[in-house]
């Protein structure tokens, strides 16, 4: 039985819907027909079209615009998500129906009694608090069904945190909020479910995510995959740098680890074990890959557009200062698979099975337009909204070059159904986040806290960054990318803007490990998704995720102390010397990690190689010259060992 027959038969065994489930609770909605089906298409549809109306022509005011946003979010959510997991998947339950109804009166209420709601602000009659009660247990119920509990449990802890705050110790303590009071700041102001995660959402993401569904009809997805196997498929270990690539390109448009893990891992962990890996190995290199796909500009699952509204940069900076430690992130990756490959005597995939990157790109070459429109508009201070649109209408035009990619009014159509259904999970999360960052306005907690790590590390810098570390490891769990960053940087973050460090610096750096608990055991959704597919060990496939994805965990701690590696204050040879100095220096740890460089490495040579590494990540003369001595001298160690002539018999 030849490879392509075993390949095929493993990736035929493999039940993407029951993982998707189990996983990735977004893509599990419900599988409609007939009318049913026709009235969720007609809303979805609506719903976009809402989204690009007020984009073209202007967005609504604040409360108007993410009121609307969270109507149609909310009622779409019921409908395709069931109450039970014993309701069917393939028609709407009576239930269902009537509360998606009731989520329609409730978001609809803010924009008909608008006026009215302004006249009486802070004075709400019965009705308001009884609507507002409604639509803050509604939220939490849609993000139980579309995200996960996690999220869920987290805001309601801080709900309660609202009304027992008197009787807690410590800087806990505050005077405690009426029922009325919490819940009316919760709906009718912005500062908490239509505050600004759900602004950024009901504007900025919601286009990204179209934008992702229009280029997915001009087969982006498959020409990546193709352009991953062309360039690195015949290489050492090319299946497994397949994966890395092709999720470092997938990332750049999607916006979960744990679907891009399901997408591009049924094709590369059965590739990859068909050829010798072990499978909790293959599995955690597709989830670490593609958990990194949330970090990789410009995108960076639609979290870099919340960081610039959040801490008031422009978008183009947060972009620039996440390229060299994405870099990073994936050199590291692909230095440890290649290490491992070697050590190993994994071969490539056979060259006349793969397709040829002359044919790829001169075929396809035009599928990168729309990325590139998107990359220049919004590094050239273009907004967000309107870099999306031109994304948008580029990928229009783009299809329409190719025949089976000409987009007819039935494509388009699908288009603004497919990017209203892959908004849902974004808007449901970023309105159950809304809760959260509602509590910390509310109480002051975001300052308490961070007084309270700052107060616990005994005012030092690095135990307050193991610290919030941790925290945001614990708070990350089962998270989508846009809540998880909202959670991290308004729980986590402020305990290091207490000790100065910069702000871009403190939110890139809890976004980080925010990102990382996908593949970080005990809870690591991409890691066990990647293992269902693989058939391993989940929690032996969570350690070697986290091992490959080893830069994330060193890298944050580094730009905090050296600011450099997010470009801050440096000029264009220092970027040259830094970029070049980190990837070397990444080379190092990633032998440190595998043992291995010619021949096996003893440990106290790893730890040599390790310090190295380490020392050339952080920018500067000393830490280069330090770092390029251990790693050379570790080289010509191992070589002399291993390669020289004698070593060989010779």
């Amino acid at each position: 039985m030849d490879k392509d027959k075993i390949l095929k038969e493993q990736v035929q065994e493999l039940d993407l819907d029951e993982i998707i489930a189990k996983y990735d609770k977004e893509s599990n909605y419900r599988k409609l027909s007939g009318v049913q089906l026709k009235i969720v298409t007609a809303l979805a549809i609506m719903f976009s079209v809402f989204q690009l109306y007020t984009a073209i022509f202007g967005v609504l005011p604040a409360q108007l615009q993410r009121s609307i946003h969270i109507t149609f979010a909310l009622t779409l959510a019921y409908l395709l998500y069931p109450t039970s997991e014993k309701m069917s998947k393939y028609k709407m339950h009576w239930l269902d129906v009537l509360l998606a109804c009731i989520a329609g009166f409730v978001g609809l209420y803010i924009p008909f009694n608008y006026h009215a709601l302004i006249f009486r602000a802070g004075e709400q009659n019965t009705l308001d608090i009884f609507v507002a009660v409604i639509a803050v247990l509604f939220v939490l119920e849609a993000a139980r069904r579309v995200v996960g509990l996690p999220i869920v449990i987290i805001a309601s802890t801080f709900l309660v945190y609202c009304v027992v705050g008197p009787y807690l110790p410590g800087f806990l303590n505050h005077r405690g909020y009426s029922v009325a009071r919490i819940v009316s700041h919760m709906y009718y102001t912005t500062e908490g479910i239509l505050g600004t995660p759900i602004g950024v959402s009901s504007t900025f993401i919601f286009l990204f995510i179209l934008f992702g569904s229009f280029l997915d009809k001009t087969g982006i997805g498959k020409f990546f995959i193709d352009l991953a196997n062309a360039i690195a498929g015949k290489a050492v270990g090319g299946p497994a740098k397949v994966a890395v690539l092709s999720s470092a390109l997938t990332g750049t448009i999607s916006g979960s680890s744990v679907a891009n893990t399901v997408g591009t891992g049924s094709f590369t962990i059965p590739l990859m074990k068909s050829l010798g890996y072990k499978p909790e190995f293959a599995g955690a290199v597709e989830a670490a890959a593609s958990t990194g796909g949330q970090l990789m500009p410009p995108i960076m699952g639609a979290a870099a557009f919340l960081m610039s509204e959040f801490i008031g940069i422009p978008y183009g900076s947060i972009a620039k200062a996440a390229i060299i430690p994405a870099l990073l992130y994936f050199s590291g990756i692909w230095i440890m698979v290649d290490l491992e490959a070697r050590k190993t005597g994994m071969k490539g995939l056979e060259e006349s099975k793969l397709p040829r990157l002359k044919k790829v790109l001169g075929e396809r070459w035009y599928l990168f337009t729309p990325i590139f429109v998107i990359i220049y508009m919004l590094m050239s201070g273009t907004t967000p909204i309107k870099a999306a649109l031109y994304g948008i209408y580029s990928s229009i035009l783009v299809g329409m070059i190719k025949k089976e990619t000409r987009m007819n009014l039935k494509m388009l159509l699908e288009a603004l159904e497919a990017g209203a259904k892959g908004a849902l999970g974004v808007a449901i999360a970023c309105a159950c986040a809304g809760i959260i960052v509602g509590t910390v306005t509310l109480t002051g907690l975001g300052l308490k806290m961070g007084n309270g790590l700052v107060e616990l590390a005994g005012g030092l810098l690095l135990p307050t960054l193991f610290l919030t570390m941790i925290s945001s490891l614990i708070l990350g769990m089962g998270a989508p990318t846009t809540a998880n960053y909202i959670i991290t940087s308004t729980i986590a973050a402020p305990a290091l803007l207490k000790l100065g460090v910069n702000p871009l610096t403190a939110h890139m750096f809890v976004f980080y490990f925010g990102i990382i608990a996908d593949i970080t055991p005990p809870v690591a959704l991409a890691a066990f998704a990647g293992s269902a597919i693989a058939k391993s060990d989940p929690i032996k496939t969570g350690i070697n995720a986290s091992k490959l994805a080893i830069a994330a965990f060193l890298i944050p701690y580094i730009f905090v102390i050296n600011p450099q590696l997010l470009l801050i204050n440096t000029t264009g040879l220092e970027v040259i010397q830094i970029t070049i100095t980190s990837l070397i220096g990444m080379f190092g740890i990633g032998i440190a990690m595998e043992g291995f460089i010619f021949g096996k490495v003893n440990a106290l040579l790893r730890l040599f190689f390790l310090a190295g590494g380490l020392c050339l990540i952080d920018p500067g003369v000393y830490t280069d010259m330090i770092g390029i001595i251990a790693i050379g001298l570790g080289l010509a160690y191992q070589w002399y060992r291993y390669k020289r002539p004698a070593a060989k018999g010779i």
